[in-house]
């Protein structure tokens, strides 16, 4: 499908200060981590997949096609590496899989008389339900 390594070797990483509550520690240390990865001048993925990434995930990307994750969500910043990187593999793998071509199946038989049934006897319901005509 993609070389995992190949693409990991392209990210570029940035370490940022963390947001909310944490006291002092949040004040010193950069410990929210930026991923990066820029989809156009990626070698690692075919022009196919470049392709299908960008339908994919357009409303992701920015207009030089890059896409940017982020987490913040541990203290430690090694933590925070792992987890963007590897929700940012699952995002790849996912969006990487092209849809089937849906096949139109025909309607059963039995399933259109079955319908065909249920609107007659809807009908005669109501016709009984009017007055008698009376000539």
């Amino acid at each position: 499908m993609f070389d995992e390594q190949a693409i990991l070797n392209e990210l570029n990483f940035k370490a940022i200060r963390s947001s909310g509550a944490g006291g002092q520690h949040v004040n010193k240390t950069a410990s929210k981590v930026e991923l990066s990865f820029d989809l156009e001048a990626s070698e690692a993925l075919s022009e196919d997949q470049k392709e299908l990434l960008k339908t994919n995930l357009e409303s992701r990307l920015t207009k030089a096609s890059v896409l940017i994750m982020q987490c913040g969500e541990s203290r430690s910043q090694h933590k925070n590496k792992a987890t963007v990187i590897s929700r940012f593999l699952e995002l790849i793998r996912t969006n990487l899989i092209e849809d089937k071509e849906r096949i139109p199946t025909k309607i059963p038989k039995a399933v259109v008389k079955k319908r065909l049934a249920n609107k007659r006897k809807l009908s005669e319901k109501k016709s009984n339900r009017k007055p008698p005509q009376i000539d």
